[in-house]
């Protein structure tokens, strides 16, 4: 029986090349991963913390390192894969900025996958219930939630620009389908393809 793929990782796969290299930061259960080697026939290492996580990779034969984002990358040499992921995984780190100055040195492209905070059903919750929002890309409480960070698709778009990252392709999702026109209002999720701005 065919399992179902997310957009997010159906969109995701679509950025990365037939077999490359892939280094999943934060793979959890290797869900991603596993497409990726399934569908693009790619070289896959994930990084993940979670011990639970990891036994799940394990079974699906995946390669996955016991570690860190933030402290594990600094093992890794320049230019070690083709593409270093983030899915749903850069705002849960101590120091963003840092994670994602060391993946861009250890990869040729990143890609970049996270909630937007700005999305219009969020902005709805707070301003009638004034409460922290809780929905499908966001679903946890307050107090039990992995993410330290949030930010919206604005924010991440100046980050880049403030940092001199480029960014050759980006790509909205909400729900099912992807979105054209005020993605910062309308999308549910950003994912972007990152390179360092000398490499372009």
């Amino acid at each position: 029986m065919a399992v179902e793929v997310k957009l997010e990782h159906r969109t995701i796969a679509s950025l990365v090349c037939p077999g490359a290299s892939v280094l999943d930061l934060g793979c959890g259960d290797g869900t991603l991963l596993e497409i990726l080697v399934r569908e693009k026939g790619v070289r896959a290492q994930g990084l993940e913390r979670d011990e639970q996580a990891i036994y799940h990779c394990v079974a699906k034969g995946l390669s996955v390192v016991h570690g860190d984002i933030d402290t594990g990358l600094s093992e890794y040499g320049d230019r070690s894969f083709d593409y270093v992921i983030f899915d749903q995984s850069l705002q849960e780190v101590r120091q963003p900025d840092r994670a994602l100055s060391e993946a861009l040195r250890v990869g040729r492209q990143v890609i970049v996958a996270f909630p937007n905070f700005a999305y219009w059903p969020l902005r709805l919750q707070i301003c009638l219930r004034g409460r922290t929002p809780v929905t499908p890309s966001l679903p946890y409480a307050w107090y039990e939630t992995p993410n330290l960070h949030f930010l919206s698709i604005t924010d991440f778009e100046s980050f880049c620009r403030e940092r001199s990252v480029a960014v050759p392709r980006r790509v909205f999702l909400s729900k099912m389908r992807t979105v054209n026109a005020l993605p910062n209002l309308r999308a549910e999720t950003g994912i972007y393809m990152l390179t360092r701005a000398d490499t372009q």
